[in-house]
């Protein structure tokens, strides 16, 4: 299954976790079928806005009938989250890009599983795959407040003394304190996913444990769309269009929103689907993928603009 090749899934189930997270069933179209999936994996969906995002999938199964995931309705929403939380209703039917897992479990005599917010979801699927293997671990949960937990009550349940929950209430002077568990380098592995600066506190206490240890997973390692960026015109030579692109769209959502075809995958700069030849004009290069040879012809659409003046694409 590839970006041209997508397969195509219809949501058969949707129940709000929190007010600001829905969980969505998505099972295959009659006649289709879902490639085996491990924990800490995600599927790339073109959401109902026509834009591509990562989610992962909570439910690992060799041979699974359906995929679960979690999507939190962001307030800075560029489509995406939107579109899957007022648009993805029981029946509406999506394509299911790909299936990748960078952040997959390794072979360890323990784990710890730190999870901040929506961060639950990969971390979630790891609990429930080394609990099925007889695995020991451990589960630090993060969030703001016991009313934008997803999966509170079951993961309670389930992991009793094994999970510690922590809410901070939004105040900075209250995020747990990590540093007794990272003191001393253990033998366990951790796993780690959540917002930025729980990513950055477990990697600033961490540095000091061997290499390989300590794992991440961060979909929005780039910042697509800064405080400070300005609107610029790009112009497609073989369509003859000039598009003006706002100061808070990507190239891409731009393009998308004119109406024209576009062919993405991660829209975060990581996976090069996007790589688009640039005629004239000078970019502000933001992808991951990019060699510095390929620079002064290349840019990725999803995330790179204009550093000054217009673009020319061959579009």
């Amino acid at each position: 299954m590839t970006a041209d090749q997508p397969r195509q899934v219809m949501v058969t189930g949707r129940r709000d976790l929190t007010p600001t997270i829905t969980e969505f069933v998505l099972s295959p179209t009659p006649g289709g079928s879902l490639p085996p999936i491990s924990a800490g994996a995600h599927a790339t969906l073109r959401t109902p806005s026509g834009a591509m995002r990562r989610y992962s999938v909570i439910n690992p199964e060799l041979s699974p009938e359906t995929y679960v995931i979690a999507v939190k309705r962001e307030t800075d929403s560029r489509g995406g989250s939107a579109s899957m939380h007022e648009q993805a209703r029981l029946g509406t039917v999506m394509d299911l890009m790909e299936v990748e897992n960078s952040f997959a479990l390794t072979d360890a005599p323990d784990y710890l599983l730190i999870a901040g917010g929506i961060g639950i979801t990969p971390i979630l699927s790891m609990a429930r795959e080394l609990d099925r293997a007889g695995k020991p671990f451990r589960i630090i949960y993060c969030s703001r407040d016991a009313r934008e937990t997803a999966y509170l009550d079951e993961m309670s349940i389930t992991y009793g003394d094994r999970l510690t929950l922590h809410h901070d209430g939004g105040d900075p002077a209250e995020v747990y304190d990590f540093w007794d568990h990272f003191e001393e380098p253990q033998k366990a592995h951790v796993f780690c996913c959540g917002p930025k600066p729980l990513m950055e506190e477990i990697r600033a206490i961490s540095g000091h444990w061997p290499e390989g240890r300590v794992h991440f997973e961060d979909f929005k390692p780039v910042e697509v769309v800064r405080a400070d960026d300005v609107a610029f015109d790009v112009e497609l030579r073989k369509s003859g269009r000039t598009i003006t692109v706002p100061a808070d769209r990507s190239i891409l959502e731009a393009l998308r929103d004119a109406g024209e075809r576009t062919v993405s995958s991660c829209e975060s700069g990581t996976c090069g689907t996007c790589k688009t030849r640039l005629i004239a004009g000078d970019a502000d290069h933001r992808d991951m993928v990019l060699m510095d040879e390929e620079r002064a012809e290349k840019i990725m659409i999803c995330v790179s603009r204009s550093a000054g003046g217009g673009l020319v694409l061959d579009l």
